[in-house]
């Protein structure tokens, strides 16, 4: 029976939001590494927590009887943590879509903050860019490439979705997996 799901991919691909439905239909809890990988800070994103940090945090909801949902990589960090999952979920999508959806979104949390002068321009910025090297960039940063190797380390069931899917598609192909 699968208890603990990973779900992971570029920024923008859809993990967070298909991890809160996917949650909600399983009736599992929904964790996201940017909630382990992250001080709290204003504005948000300016400090990480040490990686031996994050994984007494995580492991802490890992090593729970809940059945869990995580959304986001732990490329980098977490290596520890994998054995812990049942099941790893793959999403790509192309580029230009998720930068799309990127801009939208840090338009949304953050208004005219991520604007010239905003205090969260040169963060938006350095975030956009980061995000447009996934599909190139090489195992030393979150890129495809790494994210493949990450896989092929795991010893738990792999589902890779890769393309445009519907949110619905998305969780029948996921339930699907399940039975």
């Amino acid at each position: 029976m699968v208890k603990k799901i990973h779900i992971l991919g570029a920024a923008g691909s859809g993990t967070t939001t298909l991890g809160l439905e996917l949650a909600k239909e399983l009736g599992f809890k929904h964790f996201d590494t940017d909630d382990f990988l992250w001080e709290d800070t204003n504005p948000p994103y300016q400090q990480k927590r040490s990686i031996p940090k994050r994984e007494e945090l995580l492991s802490i909801e890992l090593e729970s009887d809940s059945n869990l949902v995580l959304t986001g990589s732990m490329v980098g960090w977490g290596e520890k943590l994998a054995p812990y999952f049942d099941l790893a979920i793959y999403l790509w999508i192309p580029q230009d879509v998720r930068i799309s959806r990127l801009r939208e979104r840090e338009r949304n949390k953050f208004g005219s903050e991520i604007d010239v002068g905003g205090k969260m321009h040169k963060t938006h910025l350095d975030f956009i860019e980061w995000a447009s090297e996934y599909d190139t960039g090489d195992e030393n940063m979150r890129s495809r490439r790494y994210h493949a190797l990450w896989l092929d380390k795991l010893n738990c069931r792999v589902l890779k979705l890769e393309g445009l899917y519907e949110l619905d598609e998305k969780i029948n192909m996921i339930k699907e997996c399940l039975d």
